[in-house]
């Protein structure tokens, strides 16, 4: 069996594995339009603050492509399908054959359409290892950062460069940061977390036009910047199959075991929507968990095993300054809040099941809640109330939970 897979981070990893499970022998083949080995996109900020160097940012080990027989195409962009014949095309020239193909391209940074943007020259975005890079050789400890966007790269920029600019300022049409996995409570705590840490915010506010190293806000407010990073969404790399007739630009759509419409072609990762388990909605999940489960999930199925991949919640974990959370699921329904100055805690309930959370602070036991969102557990059927107060707990039995909790009632 012959298999390609275009792409090289989290969905081809897992699909490799998951071919591996398999089938031992068939020839496996990566195009990459990367030029670097395997590594988590997740860590690019913490390499520029020196919390981790490149061989700790691996995904996989050095030897992986060699221990999984693996032909590798680094630097090299594949530029058409062909399903008939069932070749790809590749920016050399070259043609590879296969049998099953995965599609594992994953997303691109979305720049907006801002009058001015061409004219500024020091601009940069931050979604690959050669992002980060280019970005650490343009700043100097005088410079002044303009981020656009509040979301998870903009902040996990922010904290990445922290040490290595003058000044940082976000901006963000929002009215809080990470809007789209906070509440206004958890947001203000984060917020006044990177504040404490010399990150500013300009939120509500968006840019109308820009100079080379000048922002016009649609406020009236103008920012002087020497460094502008955008950061404000991203977007399916889904060409490849449009160029097959797919009405995919909003990402492409599979079935639970990751096939395409077309035959033997397959996809995976922030490239494709997944159902959302939480809200029944078909959407794009950009998560490195879901990625790899996708691409795991293909894999096996590539090499005519049995797969389906039919539980893809949001879940996102990040620390900001030494700041952890977690967050996973829906918020429609019932909340149980908990807060303090710097910690949260909120579980939403709805028809009988936990369908999500937000915890800020201690998050090492959100995988139970993690698992309760993903199995679908009926809350009747397990000690509710104990799970919120203390969830540790219940690895223990019931009798050494009433020692703990000094004889109350568990």
């Amino acid at each position: 069996m012959r298999y390609v897979i275009i792409g090289n981070s989290a969905a081809a990893i897992g699909a490799v594995e998951g071919i591996r499970n398999v089938d031992k022998d068939g020839d496996i083949t990566i195009v990459s339009n990367e030029s670097h080995h395997t590594y988590s996109r997740p860590l690019i900020s913490y390499l520029l603050c020196g919390q981790t160097t490149k061989k700790k940012m691996k995904y996989r080990p050095d030897s992986f492509y060699e221990d999984n027989g693996c032909t590798v195409f680094f630097g090299t962009e594949c530029e058409k399908i062909d399903e008939k014949e069932q070749t790809v095309t590749l920016s050399d020239g070259r043609k590879l054959s296969y049998d099953r193909l995965l599609i594992a391209t994953g997303s691109s940074p979305a720049v907006p359409p801002i009058d001015g943007l061409s004219t500024v020259q020091n601009k940069f975005t931050f979604m690959s290892l050669s992002d980060a890079e280019a970005l650490e050789q343009a700043l100097k400890p005088k410079s002044r950062v303009l981020i656009l966007g509040a979301g998870l790269i903009g902040l996990k920029c922010a904290e990445g460069i922290a040490g290595l600019a003058g000044k940082i300022t976000v901006v963000d049409l929002a009215d809080r940061i990470l809007p789209n996995v906070l509440d206004e409570d958890a947001a203000a705590i984060v917020q006044r977390q990177m504040e404490n840490h010399g990150i500013n915010f300009v939120l509500a506010d968006s840019a109308s036009r820009f100079e080379e190293k000048k922002a016009f806000l649609k406020s009236g407010r103008e920012i002087e910047f020497d460094v502008l990073v955008v950061a404000v969404g991203v977007r399916p790399n889904t060409s490849l199959i449009c160029n097959l007739g797919a009405d995919a630009k909003r990402g492409i759509v599979t079935n639970n075991r990751q096939q395409t419409e077309f035959t033997n072609i397959f996809a995976a990762g922030d490239c494709t929507v997944s159902r959302d388990l939480t809200t029944g909605q078909n959407k794009i999940l950009a998560l490195l968990p879901n990625a790899y489960m996708q691409g795991h999930c293909a894999g096996v199925n590539m090499a005519l095993g049995q797969a389906v991949y039919d539980n893809a919640i949001p879940i996102n974990a990040a620390g900001f300054f030494g700041l952890h959370l977690v967050t996973a699921g829906s918020y429609d329904g019932m909340a149980y809040v908990e807060k303090s100055e710097n910690a949260y805690k909120k579980l939403v309930v709805k028809d009988g099941l936990l369908k999500g959370f937000i915890i800020i602070g201690d998050v090492t036991r959100s995988g139970i809640y993690t698992s309760l969102i993903r199995n679908q557990t009926p809350l009747d059927t397990i000690d509710f109330d104990l799970i919120r107060r203390s969830p540790g707990l219940m690895a223990f039995s019931r009798q050494k939970r009433d020692v703990i909790l000094g004889g109350a009632k568990s």
